[in-house]
C-alpha cells in the first residue's frame, strides 16, 4: 500500500513527519522522520496537484509538499492565525481553506494552476465565548469544511458553540454573507463536522460534550434530528472528543475518546439514525486521530499523549477489533496515507 505517514508535536518529543512502514519481516514500524514538516497535526491532499498540504500548528503556517519516494517542501506560507488545526481542499481543488484554533478565524486561499497558494486569502473571524471558561474564552475554530454542492464553507467555532456558514461563489471563489447554520447547546464545543456521501445529512462532533449529533443540511442551514453520547453509559471521569471518521459509503462512523481512551463505532443507517456497535480502548492515551487504511479493512489511531499509533483489524460488521498493534511514536497527532 502507499505510505502511512504520522504529524507529531514537538513538544510531546515528535521529530517531526514520521513515515511507517510495513515488512514481511518486521511487520509494522516506524521509519526515518522528516525533520521539515512540524507539529503537522492535520493536512489535506490535492490529487489534482499531487501536493499535500500540512499545518504547522506551533509556527502558525501551512506548508505545501511534494511526496516522490522523499518530501520536498515547495512553499510555506502564514495560516494568518494561530495555531492551524485542520485544513480542506474544495472539489475542484482550486480552494484552500484553513481553520485557526488560537486565532479563532478561518482563512481560504485562492490556489494557482501549480497548487500554490495565493496570498493574501480572505480572512473571516468571528466573536463571543462560550461557559467553559478555560476552553472557550474566545472564539476557537476547528473546522473550515466546504459543502458537497460547494456554495458553502463551513466553520465551526469550538469557543462559541456554532457552526457558521459562509456563502461561496464556487466560479470566483468569494466568500459572502454569514449565517449561523447551527447553535449547539452550551457549552458543548464543536469540533468536527462531516457530510454523508449521499443523502443532505451531516454529523458534527462535540469535543467539550462528547457528542454526536445527526444533522439535516438545506442552503446553508443545519436541524438536529438526533444525539447520541460518544461514551459508553459506565464511563467515569473527564473525556474530550476527538476525530470523527465515516466511512466511504457513509454506514459507519469512528469517534475517538481521548480521557476515556476508546473508539467508539456507530452504525448509521439509511433512515439517518445512529446506532453504537462497540468501545474499544485505543491502545494509548489521549487518541487524536483515526484513519482506515488497507481498503477499510484496518483502522489507525494515533495516540498523542500515549506516545504510539495503534492498528485495529475492522470485523465483519464495521467495527474495529478489541486486539491492536501499537508501533512506538512520540507526540503522534495526525495520520494519512502519501498516494
Amino acid at each position: 500500500m502507499p505510505g502511512l505517514h504520522a504529524g507529531t508535536y514537538d513538544g510531546r518529543g515528535g521529530a517531526g513527519l514520521q513515515a511507517i512502514d510495513r515488512s514481511a519481516a518486521h511487520g509494522w514500524r516506524a521509519g526515518d522522520p522528516h525533520g521539515g514538516a512540524r507539529n503537522a497535526s492535520f493536512g489535506a491532499w490535492s490529487p489534482r496537484h499531487k501536493l499535500h498540504y500540512l499545518v504547522d500548528e506551533g509556527a502558525g503556517t501551512v506548508g505545501v509538499f511534494r511526496e516522490e519516494g522523499g518530501w520536498y517542501p515547495l512553499a510555506h506560507v502564514s495560516s494568518h492565525g494561530e495555531a492551524p488545526c485542520y485544513l480542506a481542499v474544495n472539489a475542484d481543488e482550486t480552494l484552500l481553506a484553513v481553520a485557526n484554533y488560537g486565532g479563532g478565524n478561518i482563512a481560504l486561499f485562492r490556489l494557482d494552476a501549480a497548487g500554490m497558494p495565493i496570498e493574501p486569502p480572505q480572512v473571516r473571524g468571528n466573536a463571543g465565548s462560550g461557559p467553559v471558561k478555560d476552553r472557550q474564552d474566545g472564539p476557537h475554530a476547528h473546522c473550515a469544511l466546504f459543502s458537497p454542492d460547494q456554495r458553502w464553507l463551513y466553520h465551526i467555532d469550538l469557543g462559541t458553540d456554532e457552526v457558521l456558514a459562509h456563502a461561496l461563489d464556487p466560479v470566483t471563489g468569494t466568500l459572502g454573507e454569514r449565517r449561523v447554520a447551527f447553535q449547539t447547546p452550551a457549552g458543548s464545543g464543536p469540533r468536527h463536522l462531516l457530510f454523508h456521501p449521499t443523502r443532505p445529512q451531516a454529523l458534527l462532533l462535540s469535543e467539550l460534550a462528547s457528542t454526536l449529533t445527526v444533522l439535516d443540511v438545506r442552503e446553508g442551514c443545519l436541524s438536529p434530528v438526533g444525539m447520541l453520547s460518544t461514551l459508553a453509559p459506565d464511563a467515569k471521569g473527564e473525556s474530550l472528543a476527538g476525530h470523527l471518521l465515516l466511512n466511504d459509503v457513509g454506514t459507519r462512523v469512528h469517534v475517538t475518546n481521548r480521557g476515556h481512551d476508546s473508539i467508539a463505532t456507530f452504525a448509521w443507517d439509511e433512515a439517518g439514525a445512529l446506532h453504537l456497535l462497540r468501545h474499544v480502548p485505543s491502545g494509548g492515551a489521549s487518541p487524536r486521530f483515526c484513519l482506515l487504511i488497507e481498503d477499510g479493512q484496518q483502522l489507525a489511531v494515533a495516540n498523542e499523549e500515549g506516545g504510539n499509533v495503534t492498528l485495529f483489524d475492522i470485523g465483519i460488521d464495521g467495527a474495529p477489533s478489541p486486539f491492536h498493534t501499537a508501533i512506538p511514536l512520540k507526540g503522534a497527532a495526525y495520520l494519512f496515507v502519501a498516494s
